[in-house]
């Protein structure tokens, strides 16, 4: 699986507006695309953030989409976004087989690593990180992202609601510690966004 990533930022005021516009106009252009999976769209409604992610069955289908969605995105984002930065990742772990989820919460890990240790990352993640997410407490799924030739990537990991994403702070830290030590990763940044709407299909 392959993702685009969508990360823009602007005024908290007219977030709600970009926020009806890609669940309606942006979604269903995303639904005409060949070889779409699904998509998500996460906010901090307070600082003014919005992440927005499509899901994509190949990098040709995903690359494909973008000569439509490359027009169409200054218009379903206006006037909210002031800063838009689009990149694209290999997906090797993601959430399929959960059901959609609205409202919960997800925790953002942005990493870095050296691009000889991708295989590394990916292995760290899916065999010694992800088993100890999926028993926190109201746990909704995971997703690990990776740009192996510029050693960039990043972890979501998604609960059910606010309270479960708050609680989970002081035993997801230990997990990261461990885990970015194992993948001789460093984490760039930490961000929580509120999940507005995600949704990872199969087929």
């Amino acid at each position: 699986m392959f993702v685009r990533t969508v990360y823009a930022t602007g005024d908290p005021a007219q977030l709600g507006t970009a926020i009806r516009v890609l669940n309606t106009q942006g979604h269903d252009l995303l639904e005409e695309r060949p070889g779409f999976r699904g998509a998500g769209v996460f906010v901090d409604r307070a600082l003014g953030t919005l992440l927005s992610v499509s899901w994509w069955e190949s990098v040709e289908a995903r690359d494909n989409s973008d000569e439509v969605m490359r027009e169409r995105r200054p218009a379903l984002l206006h006037p909210f976004a002031g800063t838009v930065a689009v990149e694209n990742y290999e997906a090797t772990v993601f959430p399929v087989g959960h059901r959609p989820l609205t409202g919960g919460g997800m925790r953002l890990t942005r990493l870095e690593f050296a691009p000889a240790d991708a295989d590394l990352v990916a292995d760290t993640f899916h065999g010694g990180v992800l088993p100890r997410l999926e028993v926190l407490p109201g746990f909704a799924g995971a997703a690990l992202f990776l740009d192996r030739e510029r050693g960039r990537g990043m972890t979501g990991v998604l609960f059910a609601d606010q309270h479960a994403l708050v609680a989970s702070r002081s035993r997801q830290a230990a997990v990261r510690r461990e885990g970015v030590a194992k993948a001789h990763v460093a984490v760039v940044a930490l961000e929580e966004f509120e999940i507005v709407h995600a949704d990872v299909r199969a087929d």
